[in-house]
């Protein structure tokens, strides 16, 4: 948006969470709630986009990113102090600013459009963002004119008692003329009980300049919670996991039980696909159509082809193609990449491992640091042994490969192509294409054994 901007107030530490994490790095539904708030800013299409940091600046930096431009609050002197740190970025641009708490990671790119619009239509010089709920206490409340302009906003600790009883609050959001904004600034005073500077102020200050304030009312007052403790960032979670899940159901994915699904804001999932009770989808994922996912079942930075089935199992940071079947109880860790119509199956683990399409490893089985070739079987009991006590070693399948059960692959060993290894060997040594590979102890049967040990145990009685 040309000549739009936005400030995001983020210097606080946030006390009240009792965390060693700054307030605005908790996560909401896997999200530091702070990039919430960007990433609605930025649909928007506002490019400049200014975060006052103050407690924890350089880890607010590092997950923020160098997409916007940071303002330091390095004494935290309240609210109008605290935009006003961005001045340097913002004091001599035309056009509207909004500025947006940290800590409000429900807010929505529409309501701030609605906000903004609504400004510019009633030519105001500053619009505040307002809701509505029955239970206002602690909020400061809009008196409004005959007009319905902002009359003025009387915080809790000055409200008489009919004034108590306004159900419209102040969410701390609001849209102001970028330069009155900051020649204003300049006039707001600390006489208060906490020696702060308050960005509500300003608003009372343009009201005696005879300077047109509006509200812009959302109807849905989730979208103002602002996070301060446990218990508000719990009520955060759930109202985002809800919106959440409702857009994946709206875009055709079946949730069997939203209550008891947990999809991240990054998750994308494609027509058709069901995910059942106890799901856990958090990070970066990208799951297919037609797929089947759980139930409890986690997938953490993934990315999940078409008509893949993925029960009671845990997949992180892997790849993994269309028509699989993964699990029950099956444990895909870190870089690995799995093929289309592969089958890793009950209590079998895989590690920074390829396997190609068409293989399987249907129970019981380890595969790590290994290239598993097209149409490999892989034993039930099979393992790649891939540490030496210090370095890890690579196994290589090639296609075709038959791996019979209770097998040891010594790594470094590479299986040659349609190979068969027999049941219960342990192999050291490369095997060829097309051969069959026996390593494992002699059978001897010592006949007659049970009846000559009791005859000797007899004879020393």
């Amino acid at each position: 948006m040309k000549n739009r901007y936005a400030v995001i107030l983020a210097a606080g530490q946030g006390t009240r969470m009792k965390s060693k994490l700054y307030k605005v790095l908790h996560p909401v539904c896997g999200k530091p709630m702070i990039l919430h708030i960007v990433d609605q800013v930025k649909q928007l299409g506002i490019e400049d986009i200014v975060t006052v940091i103050g407690h924890g600046a350089e880890k607010v930096k590092e997950t923020v990113g160098e997409s916007v431009l940071y303002a330091l609050q390095s004494e935290q002197l309240g609210t109008a102090h605290a935009v006003l740190q961005a001045r340097d970025h913002l004091a001599h641009q035309d056009g509207v600013t909004i500025v947006l708490c940290g800590d409000t990671p429900l807010i929505t790119k529409e309501t701030i459009e609605k906000l903004i619009n609504h400004h510019q239509q009633t030519n105001a010089k500053a619009t505040v963002l307002t809701a509505s709920t029955n239970e206002p206490a602690g909020y400061g409340r809009i008196v409004r004119n005959s007009d319905g302009n902002v009359e003025r906003i009387v915080e809790e600790k000055d409200a008489t008692e009919d004034e108590k009883r306004i159900t419209e609050i102040n969410t701390g959001t609001y849209c102001f003329d970028n330069k009155y904004l900051f020649d204003v600034l300049r006039e707001v005073k600390n006489d208060n009980a906490q020696g702060e500077y308050y960005l509500p102020d300003v608003i009372e200050i343009l009201k005696k300049k005879n300077e047109v304030i509006a509200a812009y009312a959302t109807d849905d007052f989730d979208e103002t919670i602002g996070v301060n403790d446990r218990l508000a960032l719990s009520k955060a979670e759930a109202s985002m996991k809800k919106r959440i899940n409702e857009k994946h159901m709206k875009n055709g994915v079946t949730i069997i039980d939203p209550d008891n699904t947990y999809i991240s804001a990054e998750v994308e999932i494609g027509q058709d696909t069901i995910i059942k009770p106890g799901s856990i989808l958090s990070g970066s994922v990208k799951i297919g159509e037609d797929c089947l996912i759980g139930p409890q079942t986690e997938i953490v930075d993934s990315i999940i082809g078409d008509r893949t089935t993925i029960r009671q199992s845990v997949v992180c940071e892997s790849k993994i193609g269309s028509g699989a079947a993964i699990g029950p109880f099956a444990h895909i860790r870190p870089q690995s990449t799995l093929g289309d119509n592969i089958k890793i199956g009950n209590f079998v683990e895989v590690k920074k491992s390829t396997i190609e399409d068409g293989a399987k490893a249907s129970h019981l089985s380890y595969i790590g640091d290994a290239e598993i070739g097209k149409d490999v079987n892989i034993g039930c009991g099979t393992i790649t042994v891939n540490y030496d006590g210090k370095n890890k070693h690579l196994t290589k399948v090639e296609e075709g490969a038959f791996i019979g059960c209770n097998t040891n692959l010594i790594a470094p060993v590479t299986v040659g192509k349609d190979a068969y290894v027999a049941a219960g060997s342990t192999i050291t040594e490369n095997v060829p294409a097309e051969a069959l590979s026996i390593a494992r102890s002699r059978q001897i049967n010592k006949e007659e054994y049970v009846k000559r040990k009791q005859n000797n145990d007899e004879g020393k009685n």
